[in-house]
C-alpha cells in the first residue's frame, strides 16, 4: 500500500489557471483521509503555497509536509517549520547571477523566506501574479544583503529553450560549487546544491517518517522532477510531461495537468 505521495505542483497538480480541481482535490483528501502524507515537492517557495495547502487541508496542520525548492528544504506545515536545508553559499548565487546579468537574461533568488526577481517580461510577472507568488524587485546588482540569509536556489528565465539549455551546460563549468542543474515549466534553468533534489528530498522524509521507497509515489512533469520519480516506487508521469520523463515514469496518466491527472493516478494506485 502507497502511505506517501510526493507531487509537483505547477503543469502537474495545477490546471492552466494555476488551481487544483475538485476532483483532484478531493481525491487527495481521500488518500489523506486513509492515513497517507500527501507532500507538494515543488521549486517554489513553502510560502508561495500557503492557500493550495488551506484547499487541501493540509495548512498548519501537524505531521504533514512540503518539500520546496527542488529539495533545498523539508518544512513541516504545523507552523512552518524547517527540519532541513540544503543551501548555496552567496558566492556562487553571486556569480551567477553576474554570469546571467552580463547575457542579459532575468532570473530568481530564492532565499529561504524571500523571493527576490530582476528584470522580469510582462509575461513573467504575470505567470508569478497568477500563482500568487509574492517577491522583491532586484533594482541593483549590490547582492550584499544577501549574505546573512540562508540561499536555496537561482533559477534563470528565458522563453528560448535552446538558450535555456545553453546556459545550464555553461553555468556549472564557470562555478565552484557542484550544482544540481535543472529545468522547469518550460521557461527556467534552475541551479541548486548538488546535495538538493527532490529525489534525494524525498527519501530523507521517507526515513523520517518510516516509509520505504517502494511505499512512494511520485508524480511530475519535467526534468526536475526526474530524481523523485527514480527514486519512488512508483513514478508517474502526467500525460503533458516531457519525453524524458515519459520514458523515466511506471505509469503515464491518460489525462494531463490540465484534467486531473493527479487524480486519476491516486484512484488507480492509492485509494483503498
Amino acid at each position: 500500500m502507497y502511505k506517501l505521495i510526493v507531487c509537483d505542483l505547477d503543469e502537474t497538480l495545477l490546471d492552466r489557471d494555476a488551481r487544483i480541481s475538485p476532483t483532484n482535490e478531493r481525491a487527495i483528501k481521500e488518500f489523506v483521509a486513509q492515513g497517507g502524507h500527501f507532500v507538494p515537492n515543488t521549486g517554489r517557495s513553502f510560502l508561495s503555497i500557503q492557500d493550495d495547502l488551506k484547499q487541501l487541508g493540509l495548512l498548519q496542520q501537524a505531521d504533514q509536509y512540503v518539500i520546496a525548492y527542488n529539495g533545498g528544504a523539508i518544512v513541516e506545515n504545523a507552523g512552518n517549520q524547517v527540519l532541513a536545508t540544503n543551501p548555496l553559499d552567496f558566492a556562487t548565487i553571486k556569480q551567477i547571477y553576474d554570469i546571467a546579468r552580463s547575457e542579459q537574461v532575468s532570473g530568481h533568488i530564492y532565499a529561504l523566506e524571500n523571493l527576490y526577481v530582476w528584470q522580469p517580461s510582462a509575461a513573467e510577472r504575470n505567470y508569478l501574479a497568477q500563482r500568487g507568488v509574492e517577491y522583491t524587485l532586484l533594482t541593483d546588482d549590490n547582492l550584499d544583503f544577501l549574505r546573512d540569509q540562508p540561499l536555496m536556489k537561482i533559477i534563470l528565465q528565458d522563453d528560448d529553450p535552446a538558450r535555456r539549455q545553453a546556459l545550464g551546460a555553461s553555468i556549472p563549468q564557470q562555478v565552484k560549487t557542484p550544482l544540481a542543474t535543472t529545468f522547469s515549466s518550460g521557461r527556467y534553468v534552475e541551479f541548486n546544491h548538488v546535495a538538493a533534489d527532490k529525489g534525494k528530498a524525498t527519501l530523507q522524509l521517507a526515513e523520517k517518517l518510516g516509509i520505504k521507497p517502494d511505499e512512494i509515489i511520485a508524480l511530475g512533469d519535467n526534468s526536475n522532477d526526474l530524481a523523485m520519480i527514480n527514486a519512488a516506487g512508483l513514478g508517474v508521469s502526467v500525460q503533458n510531461g516531457t519525453a524524458e520523463v515519459k520514458a523515466a515514469a511506471n505509469y503515464v496518466t491518460a489525462a494531463d495537468h490540465a484534467h486531473s491527472a493527479v487524480a486519476e493516478a491516486i484512484e488507480k494506485f492509492a485509494l483503498r
